[in-house]
């Protein structure tokens, strides 16, 4: 029966097919969140695995012809991540730590690059340019599922600060490092000599990228007055981010660097966090069919035969992959920290909450998959699929752990608030006294409600509705004493 179906949705005319095959990927990618729910996995695993066991090495649900012809949201979802991660470059909270944050992040990125090169070129004799191409992936550090981490802990304080401005420059660095190995990378395959110019050119595009989207970040600022109502909000910045993307692709350059200057501009120049999340509102259905469709491009069948570039298996270059990423991300944040001179809980434990890498690794992997080409790009994105999937399933854990080791949150309420144990005059504190205290300290810390103006109307129309019973109860008791 599933075959058939199959069968019928290839045999659809193109715009059928594709309309169909993407009500099947919103609905089969949410069903597999039930269950990954249950597991508490984030949901981008259920979204690679649904593209997964709809693709070709599965039940085949996915005609090819759509596959081939959605490869533009690669763009598309690689824009709204960059964008939303700009809201995070606020001035303010750069300049306070701003140098040090620098100095981690390059540790934390080059060193994994770094190891991952050494150990796919010259350990694995891998071809030079896979080898720089996964190398540069290494670096990109997925931030949702330790952002998801932290809104459920509440954590706080300095280890957090720092681990949210490090996940936010990790990826400049990353796509810095990319754009100069996929241009050597071209370089190599095309048969000529690496110049400096190979080097350079990529740099120089980044920087007018960056600069481009500046522009667009203030064109925005203007097209959004304060009166602007909230779904002509939504239409412009859409329609930003998409002409912003149209050009990119145009030019034949990655749109993640531009988006993101583009969200950090505006945020500078409106403080506007309200215009972001409206933006997170909208994007969820993108991301996903961004997801299932990287796994419907996952070769299952490759990742169990040698590789072209060497006579190790696939599945063996993933593995090792995955683990010296580990260690180049916690190795890096460990020196960076140390060099930056940061707190022992910060240094011992920041580089547990780098460990997951999905959505701009896989973004860059399918780009980079269109230039290497053939098998060579087919394997690079399934390793970085399959690691992602490993990546995501210990991710949530360990950053949850990182978080809970620098005490960054806790459930104790020891630990929760600190008070004094001895009173101003010296007298030593019961400890009724002293838990009266914490209550009232923690009671403090609560944010306070402030009612809507729905909700003061609902609150004076109960008071008047109360008010109209006492009186209507009040005549009736007094007509009662009357008889």
């Amino acid at each position: 029966m599933i075959l058939s179906f199959a069968d019928t949705l290839n045999d659809m005319p193109t715009s059928a097919a594709i309309i169909i095959s993407v009500a099947l990927m919103l609905f089969v990618g949410f069903a597999l969140t039930r269950l990954t729910k249950l597991l508490k996995l984030p949901n981008v695993t259920a979204y690679i695995l649904a593209g997964i066991l709809m693709g070709p090495f599965c039940l085949k649900l996915i005609p090819v012809k759509v596959i081939d012809n959605m490869d533009f949201l690669s763009d598309i979802a690689l824009a709204f991540i960059a964008f939303s991660t700009g809201e995070f470059f606020k001035l303010d909270v750069l300049k306070k730590s701003g140098a040090k944050t620098i100095i981690i992040t390059l540790f934390e990125s080059l060193l994994a690059s770094i190891l991952v090169f050494v150990l796919t070129f010259f350990i694995l004799k891998l071809s030079l340019p896979f080898s720089l191409v996964i190398s540069a992936l290494a670096s990109a550090t997925a931030p949702a599922s330790t952002m998801m981490t932290i809104r459920q802990t509440n954590a706080k304080g300095d280890f957090v600060n720092t681990l949210l401005q490090v996940v936010a420059l990790d990826d400049i660095i990353c796509l810095i490092i990319y754009s100069i190995s996929i241009s050597v990378a071209k370089a190599t395959l095309d048969g000529g000599r690496i110049i400096a110019w190979d080097i350079i050119k990529p740099i120089l595009i980044n920087i007018v990228v960056l600069i481009i989207g500046g522009l667009f970040g203030f064109l925005l600022k203007l097209l959004m007055p304060k009166r602007r109502s909230n779904d002509n909000r939504l239409i412009i910045g859409l329609a930003t981010i998409f002409a912003f993307c149209g050009i990119c692709a145009l030019a034949d350059v990655s749109p993640l660097l531009g988006c993101m200057s583009m969200g950090m501009v505006y945020i500078n120049l409106t403080d506007d966090d309200k215009f972001f999340k409206q933006m997170n509102y909208f994007s969820p259905p993108i991301l996903l069919l961004f997801f299932v469709r990287s796994g419907l491009n996952f070769k299952l069948d490759s990742l169990f035969s040698s590789s072209m570039m060497g006579a190790v298996p696939l599945a063996v270059v993933g593995l090792l992959y995955f683990i010296v990423r580990i260690i180049g991300k916690y190795l890096g944040a460990f020196l960076g920290c140390l060099i930056a001179k940061k707190d022992k809980s910060v240094r011992n434990y920041l580089g547990l909450a780098l460990i997951p890498q999905a959505g701009v690794a896989i973004g860059l992997a399918a780009l980079g998959a269109r230039v290497l080409g053939g098998q060579m790009g087919s394997e690079l994105e399934t390793i970085i699929l399959a690691s992602s999937v490993l990546y995501e399933l210990i991710g949530p854990a360990c950053a949850k752990l990182s978080l809970y080791l620098s005490k960054s949150y806790s459930n104790k309420l020891d630990e929760i608030v600190e008070v004094e144990n001895v009173t101003k005059d010296g007298n030593v504190k019961t400890e009724v006294e002293i838990l009266i205290e914490k209550i009232n300290a923690i009671q403090q810390k609560i944010p306070v409600h402030e009612e809507s103006e729905e909700e003061k109307a609902f609150t004076e129309a109960s008071y008047e509705q109360y008010n109209q019973q006492q009186i209507y109860r009040r005549r009736i008791i007094g007509g009662w004493r009357r008889k």
